[in-house]
């Protein structure tokens, strides 16, 4: 009778999987992995489920993993710049303070056009410089 509502498919006990209950050693698992850096279906390989129970039922682990080990390294990376470590000290100020240590210095031609180049031998440079030098 396939097809015919009820009959067919749809829940029976104990049809389909049983639910997930993570424990806490996988919950500090993907959690650590996601600390780590690791894609979602990196964690989903390892931890052996599919993407959408792992987002499921652990949200909670995938959102602060990251952010726990940001907050460690910053942690790490503030004490030492705060210690003196002066490639720290920089590294914080270009990313937290918005310091740049590189100058920039745009050149063009004539009215904002592009610079001309003009090539010449060196009696032709010479007689130039001199006629200057002269004008002075």
């Amino acid at each position: 009778m396939a097809g015919i509502k009820g009959k067919s498919g749809g829940t029976r006990p104990g049809a389909g999987r049983p639910s997930l209950e993570p424990t806490k050693e996988q919950r500090d698992q993907v959690m650590q992995l996601a600390a780590f850096g690791l894609r979602q279906s990196d964690i989903c390989q390892v931890s052996g489920i599919s993407e959408p129970t792992l987002v499921k039922h652990y949200a909670n682990e995938l959102a602060t993993g990251k952010l726990r080990a940001n907050v460690k390294v910053a942690q790490t990376l503030y004490k030492k710049a705060i210690a003196g470590d002066t490639t720290s000290a920089i590294f914080w100020l270009k990313c937290r303070a918005g310091w740049k240590d590189a100058q920039r210095l745009e050149m063009t031609g004539k009215d904002g056009g592009p610079i001309e180049s003009v090539s010449m031998t060196k009696d032709e440079f010479a007689q130039i410089a001199a006629r200057i030098a002269a004008e002075v």
